[in-house]
């Protein structure tokens, strides 16, 4: 089966605005797998990339998708179809803000290197969801200063407790949160993988929206 990590082919795609997203409320997603159940919001201020998700997610894009990634204290990605779909044909503009970053729980997109794909754009189906590590204020401040992305008081404190893979900051689009099953990540990024991060075991999830 054909695998992808974090290289999508690029094309463009614009994204209606959704429904389910009213009156400043966020939309939530429940992840369902064998190893717990996790609730995900999907964020507000990254509208391109939330009403994607919502679409694959109502289209059942990822009902028997696998997490076919998985990288212990880093992250566990998936977004392929159970057909072995990686890309549905196009991707999704980059969304970045210096509020929305890569805490433990941090939903974002994978994407193409720069080199092919300077503009940062999203794939249009994979995703990651953060673990990570905890990080000393420190190493934020020089990331920071190298960077330039600009931490938050919100952002040091999470970092400094819960953790979570700062370098990606403005790199990659984080357009959501696991609220509710952090645990879940843990027994996800803790299983034995072989060869290219791959889980020896198949991995499997179900997404759909929380009504």
């Amino acid at each position: 089966m054909k695998r992808t990590y974090f290289f999508i082919i690029a094309l463009s795609m614009l994204v209606t605005t959704s429904t389910l997203a009213q009156d400043g409320e966020r939309v939530k997603v429940l992840i369902s797998t064998d190893y717990g159940d996790m609730v995900a919001e999907l964020y507000n201020e990254t509208p391109g990339h939330r009403d994607n998700f919502i679409k694959l997610t109502e289209e059942g894009w990822y009902e028997g998708s696998p997490f076919h990634r998985v990288i212990k204290n880093f992250m566990i990605q998936g977004g392929q179809n159970a057909d072995g779909r990686v890309d549905p044909g196009y991707t999704v503009p980059a969304e970045f803000s210096n509020s929305l970053y890569h805490k433990k729980g941090a939903l974002a997109a994978a994407r193409m290197g720069d080199q092919v794909n300077p503009m940062k754009a999203s794939s249009g189906c994979q995703f990651y969801i953060v673990q990570g590590k905890v990080v000393e204020e420190e190493m934020l401040m020089n990331m920071s200063k190298r960077s330039g992305f600009s931490y938050t008081d919100q952002a040091i404190e999470d970092y400094t407790t819960i953790g979570g893979t700062p370098h990606l900051d403005g790199g990659y689009t984080v357009f959501g949160e696991v609220v509710s099953g952090l645990e879940v990540i843990d027994k996800i990024a803790a299983v034995q993988t072989g060869a290219k991060d791959v889980p020896v075991n198949e991995l499997k999830m179900k997404i759909s929206i929380v009504k």
